[in-house]
């Protein structure tokens, strides 16, 4: 056999080990990869949704799009909590597209009936020292409690009830709108966001299974 159909036929058989070690590797590592990121999620529900659900939000969802949550009407993923039967609240992301330096992403949990359970900040690019006070303080705390009702929903400089901070006024702004604006989502859409067999209809927020 001339040398270079041996080589080929090496290199061929290389290729397929190594095809079938990646594989094997995928195999053994992709479920508890999965499980991890599962757990990070869980974690970050508990930590907004309403206190006493009994389910598996992250497998009790629907997927909404509404350029209230996402200018660009991604779709985003509605994690319902409920204890038995009844309905406890609801936990989804909501982006602020207008902070200082970009996209501020927020995962903010509501009670059935409409009132803030918690806001947690994701991620942001804000100014260290100024705009990522939003994480570094207790800041997103003030949020809890409030309805669409029950509070002057802008900073203070605005004439709204919410602190901003002293030389950036620009990042709390934006929060503050953001989740006015999935809290107005909530509202509008609980009864279909709670049902167990979600509306496809063609609304604001279009729901899907």
């Amino acid at each position: 056999m001339p040398d270079f159909f041996k080589l080929g036929l090496t290199l061929m058989l290389v290729g397929m080990i190594a095809t079938a070690l990646l594989a094997g590797t995928d195999a053994v590592t992709s479920g508890p990869i999965a499980e991890a990121k599962r757990q990070e999620l869980l974690r970050a529900l508990r930590q907004v949704l309403p206190e006493g659900f009994d389910n598996q939000p992250d497998q009790d969802t629907v997927v909404v799009t509404d350029p209230r949550l996402e200018k660009k009407s991604k779709p985003v993923t509605i994690y319902r909590g409920r204890k038995g039967e009844t309905d406890l609240g609801a936990a989804f992301k909501v982006i602020a597209p207008d902070g200082y330096s970009g996209d501020i992403e927020i995962m903010m949990g509501v009670t059935a009936g409409g009132a803030i359970a918690s806001v947690q900040v994701l991620s942001h690019k804000e100014t260290p020292g100024l705009g990522d006070k939003i994480t570094l303080t207790a800041w997103p705390d003030a949020f809890k409690g409030k309805t669409l009702s029950n509070v002057k929903w802008g900073v203070k400089k605005d004439g709204g009830d919410f602190d901003q901070f002293a030389g950036a006024t620009i990042t709390p702004r934006a929060v503050v709108g953001a989740v006015k604006r999935g809290l107005e989502f909530f509202v509008e859409n609980e009864a279909k966001l709670f049902t167990k067999t979600a509306s496809t209809e063609k609304t604001a927020a279009e729901v899907k299974p």
